[in-house]
């Protein structure tokens, strides 16, 4: 699988917080704006990740999955997302990631994939099961703060540390 970076990325720490609630509201406007920025396109928005589960610590950025109809189309969704002050940072052939561009506060992660596609469905997926199951929530919290004081800066290393229990989880 060809993955095209834009810029480099940054070594930045890994520094986990408390659950907020403000988490679930601010997300709900990101989504509110998406929507309207990408109208007329039928799109679907979802918080995902660590910030969408009650009670679960997290890199105070939020994650979001916006479903598309064609992710080939890009520019059909990619001038509308750039407009909201994100950038193109990932290109993959089933997923594209958005961010704020480095100097910006990073307060958003936005994955754009391909309405009904196994990327959509395994964010969904890991999403529900830990926020129905608080004993493999507590799991995967307990993974991430041990991770978090193991790597420093080194979030590729972070994520590396988190795959195995990720598959294990939306594994059917």
């Amino acid at each position: 699988m060809t993955v095209e970076w834009f810029g480099e990325p940054g070594g930045e720490p890994v520094e986990l917080s408390a659950a907020d609630a403000a988490w679930a509201v601010t997300a709900a406007e990101w989504a509110a704006r998406m929507h309207d920025a990408l109208a007329p396109t039928q799109v679907t928005v979802e918080h995902v990740g660590s910030t969408s589960v009650a009670g679960m610590p997290a890199k105070p950025v939020l994650d979001l999955v916006v479903g598309v109809p064609d992710i080939a189309d890009e520019a059909a969704y990619r001038p509308c997302l750039e407009s909201l002050g994100l950038m193109l940072r990932q290109r993959e052939p089933d997923h594209r990631f958005f961010r704020p561009p480095a100097g910006a506060p990073r307060s958003v992660h936005v994955h754009v994939c391909q309405h009904g596609s196994n990327r959509e469905r395994d964010y969904l997926r890991f999403r529900d099961r830990l926020r129905a199951d608080p004993a493999l929530a507590a799991q995967y919290a307990a993974l991430k703060l041990a991770l978090s004081q193991q790597v420093g800066e080194d979030r590729a290393a972070y994520n590396a540390g988190k795959t195995s229990f990720i598959a294990s989880v939306i594994a059917d």
